[in-house]
């Protein structure tokens, strides 16, 4: 499987490339803008993308789905509790001020405990974290986790959103996501800490805001 990590758009987000080795489907997590850029990676690597993924519905996440959709026709996915968040006016407005379209309404909606798949190699496990939005999800696979705005390298995501909840937010993180083995990836949806990426034991043992 193939992993590819790129800092795209004004806030520092990481979108992903998850690749299949054998068939050359992907997916990509979080295009927040950048489309172009997204799709020639994926191109360069002889990666066709299907499918786009958006760990929630804050449109620093959703901005590049309708630059990408259109260049690949890529069907997008969403947990169905952040459709309301993804599809408002708010967020379309926000689209607009980071220079993008505003992202179309999901093809699919998922719900915990799914497994997203594309090609052989590629089965992602949605695992549901409320508290960054109510819709908030994980993408696990063995040895790697994707957490969006969920869990950062030394951080975690705010909380004072419309729908945002830092009881529910520290349970989702501890019940959800520090539960995964210690030597899993982490994956975080933005570029905020020290390292672009860290492991389960790494954040369990030393990030502040989990102490």
């Amino acid at each position: 499987m193939i992993i590819e990590q790129l800092l795209v758009g004004q806030m520092a987000v990481f979108a992903y490339l998850v690749g299949c080795e054998e068939t050359g489907q992907a997916l990509v997590i979080d295009p927040g803008g950048e489309e172009q850029r997204i799709v020639s990676h994926a191109r360069s690597h002889g990666l066709d993308i299907v499918m786009i993924v958006n760990t929630h519905g804050h449109a620093d996440h959703t901005c590049g789905n309708a630059g990408v959709k259109e260049l690949t026709g890529a069907k997008i996915v969403i947990h169905e509790a952040d459709v309301p968040a993804m599809t408002s006016a708010h967020s379309a407005e926000f689209s607009r001020m980071l220079g993008c379209t505003p992202t179309p309404p999901p093809d699919q909606t998922v719900e915990d405990g799914e497994v997203i798949a594309v090609g052989e190699q590629v089965r992602l496990e949605v695992i549901h974290t409320p508290g960054h939005s109510p819709g908030c999800i994980c993408l696990y696979t063995p040895g790697n986790v994707f957490t969006g705005d969920t869990l950062f390298v030394g951080g975690v995501g705010r909380t004072d959103l419309p729908g945002g909840s830092w009881p529910q937010m520290l349970r989702s993180i501890k019940e959800r996501v520090l539960t995964l083995p210690d030597d899993t990836v982490v994956w975080p949806g933005h570029h905020y800490g020290p390292e672009p990426r860290s492991t389960i034991r790494r954040e369990r043992l030393g990030n502040p805001f989990l102490r």
